[in-house]
Parts: C-alpha cells; sequence; structure tokens
C-alpha cells in the first residue's frame, strides 16, 4: 500500500472526502452519496441513509408531519403520494392548509408557476391569489370552499369526530371526484383514503376547511372536531409500533404545531398516561428554523430526549438537515424509491378502534388512578395554603 492511500489512525472512523466528478447522467440518489459530503448536504446524505438504512427497514412506523405551503408548490403529487402508495408513510400530521390547498389539485383546480415580485396590488384587482411564486384565480377558493361545505353536509359528518376519520370521509369524496375526472394520484387526502393512512391536523380551525365547517355550525351543522381523540390516537399509533416491537419513527418536514403534535406522544404516553416507554428511535427534520431564536427552542433532539420524546440512546441517529423543504422532499423522496422496495401498506385507519382500545387498556393498568389521587392530595394541601 502506498504512503498516499494510507488512512492515518486518528481519521479510521471516517471516510475520506474525495468525490467524483457529476457525470451528465447522474441519478438523484447517485448525487445524495458521491457529492452531498458535507455541510447541509452532508446532512441531507445523513438523512438518506437514516431513511433507508434505518426507518425503513423491519416494517418501522414512519409518522410525517407537513407545515409550510408544500401542497400549493406540488409536493404532494411529486413526493407526497409517491411515498405513501410505497408505504414509506404510515401516519401524518399536517396543517389543515396543505390539506386545503391538496384539494385543488385533488378537483382539478389550476395553479401555475408565477414570480415572488408580481404587483400585489394589480394581482388583487385582477383577482388573482399568489403564494409566494404560485398564483390561482380567487374562484379557486370559491369552488374549493363550495365543495367543502357541500361534502360536510352529508349525514355520515353530522357528529363529533376525529380529524383522522374527518380527512378519511373528505378524502372518499375527492378520490370518488377524481375518478370521474379521471385524474390519476393527484390528492394526498385522497391517496390517504385509499391508503389508509391517516391523516391529523392538530390546529383544525386554523385553515380554510376549518373556517367553512365553523360557518356551517351556524346553520346547525353537527360537526365537531374531537380533539381529545387525535391526541389518543396518536399515541395509540406509536404505543402500537413500539409494543410490537418495531421501531417508531419521526420525518417533519419544517416544524410548528404539526411537529409538536407528533412528538408529544411519547410525553403523552410516558408522563400523562403512565406508561413506561422510552421516546420515539428515529428523528429526522428538514427546516430553515434556528433553536437560538425560538423558531425551533424546545425541539431540536437533544432537548427532545429531555422531554421523553426522543429514546436518549438513539441520539446519534437522529438527523436535522437545515434546508427548505421544497428542496430537501424531492432529493429524499428520489433517493429512497431508488434504494428501497416498496412496504406493504400498515393501513393505520382501518385499525383505529383496536389502536385506541390498547393504549386506552395498558393507561388504566399503569397504576395512574394512583398518581391521580396523589396529585389530588397536593392540589388540596396546594388550596390550604391559598395556592390556586
Amino acid at each position: 500500500m502506498s504512503q498516499k492511500s494510507k488512512t492515518p489512525k486518528k481519521f479510521a472512523a471516517y471516510p475520506r472526502l474525495n468525490p467524483l466528478g457529476i457525470g451528465r447522467d447522474i441519478s438523484a440518489a447517485d448525487l445524495i452519496d458521491q457529492v452531498f459530503l458535507a455541510y447541509n448536504g452532508g446532512r441531507v446524505r445523513e438523512a438518506a441513509h437514516l431513511l433507508v438504512k434505518k426507518m425503513l427497514p423491519n416494517d418501522g412506523y414512519i409518522g410525517m408531519s407537513l407545515t409550510g405551503a408544500l401542497t400549493p408548490a406540488g409536493l404532494g403529487k411529486s413526493c407526497l403520494i409517491p411515498l405513501m402508495k410505497a408505504g414509506f408513510v404510515d401516519w401524518i400530521v399536517s396543517t389543515g392548509a396543505n390539506l386545503y390547498h391538496d384539494l385543488h389539485y385533488g378537483l382539478d383546480m389550476q395553479l401555475f408557476s408565477g414570480s415572488p415580485f408580481l404587483n400585489d396590488v394589480d394581482l388583487h384587482r385582477d383577482g388573482v391569489i399568489r403564494i409566494y411564486d404560485v398564483l390561482f384565480d380567487y374562484n379557486v377558493l370559491l369552488d374549493t370552499d363550495a365543495f367543502v361545505r357541500e361534502v360536510i353536509q352529508g349525514p355520515e359528518f353530522q357528529r363529533p369526530m376525529g380529524t383522522d376519520e374527518f380527512h378519511y370521509l373528505l378524502g372518499r369524496y375527492v378520490s370518488e371526484r377524481g375518478r370521474k375526472l379521471g385524474l390519476e394520484d393527484s390528492s394526498v387526502l385522497a391517496a390517504a383514503y385509499e391508503c389508509g393512512i391517516p391523516i391529523f391536523t392538530s390546529s383544525p380551525g386554523d385553515s380554510s376547511i376549518g373556517m367553512n365547517v365553523a360557518a356551517m355550525a351556524l346553520r346547525d351543522s353537527k360537526l365537531m372536531f374531537d380533539v381529545n381523540r387525535d391526541v389518543n390516537q396518536t399515541a395509540g399509533i406509536v404505543y402500537e409500533a413500539k409494543s410490537t416491537g418495531h421501531k417508531s419513527s419521526v420525518f417533519i418536514l419544517g416544524g410548528g404545531s404539526p411537529k409538536n403534535f407528533m412528538l408529544q406522544t411519547e410525553p403523552q404516553i410516558q408522563e400523562v398516561m403512565g406508561i413506561k416507554e422510552r421516546g420515539h428511535d428515529y428523528f429526522l427534520q428538514c427546516t430553515d428554523a434556528r433553536p437560538d431564536t425560538g423558531g425551533l427552542s424546545g425541539a431540536t433532539p437533544a432537548e427532545a430526549v429531555s422531554w421523553g420524546k426522543i429514546d436518549p440512546d438513539n441520539l446519534p441517529d437522529c438527523v436535522v438537515a437545515y434546508l427548505d423543504s421544497t428542496v430537501s422532499l424531492p432529493l429524499l423522496t428520489a433517493y429512497c424509491l431508488s434504494r428501497v422496495k416498496p412496504r406493504k401498506l400498515k393501513r393505520l385507519y382501518d385499525h383505529r378502534d383496536r389502536i385506541l382500545a390498547k393504549v386506552r387498556t395498558q393507561y388504566l393498568k399503569t397504576g395512574t388512578v394512583k398518581k391521580i389521587t396523589s396529585s389530588r392530595k397536593v392540589a388540596k394541601r396546594s388550596s390550604s395554603v391559598g395556592l390556586k
């Protein structure tokens, strides 16, 4: 072996940084493996390897959270639906806005690629809506609102329900409309219905879907979102994974409320329900937020360990790639689809009642009643010294 090829002992644990030149026909997956070697490119490579080598194998459970205007930019059709149909996403927490704008595609409405530097006064005068560089007619909103209101007047919606059930029922209508329009793989909601993937919204009133539901309540609609079921149902999914010997992973795009709603499942299991658990096994996030400004505080992998959200033994297997989801998601989608065979769909929605019953039964067996009694004694003592 020549002197040039020897690796000093102190660098034995680290691969040499010596990339190949980029060829004209290189695939996205090979680009990640061969060229994304340092800085946030290196983090994307780590994220890709975490997905295919640890999160997806052995039928691991993967929850995905969606924040930011991803579906208006077409990432539902280009990335999310292929991942869902391949069995690479098992449950989702999304902003309501992403699901609302997903409906535009599911109903074959037109969105256009524009510019972030257009005159918004002129756009408003012409009835054009702008989401950064995505443009569409104001009537798209009105027609989507009308579709939602028409659907939720159905008798199956006239009762309280979890947001996963609401999105499943709504997705059925979108799927049926898509078939009539000759569409294929156009809507995340429709794909979730077809694949049995539960979709939750952590803030169901914070979107145009929630606004239409609220308006219909003024017309005596009985539809209400059961957020208590959502909290327990998501915790049940994670408990189902861990109690059956599977790994539980979170794939977080952006941050915000969906991220916390997905991560709080473990504190719900451990801290509130009193069920012995260790936290999510794998954590992958793509974000442009920073912890020192508060945008990411309390939710970096290391901080999440202190909350019990992440298994401390698996902290080295947590990756944060600091870049835009519109860049990272297509790359990671291409990587997964080229490196991993499709998995059998878990269809967790089909088992929602059993999953909830299972975590409820375990909750009632963990001595939590004793803990509740103790907390009442503390409250009584606090009250006696003037604490409210």
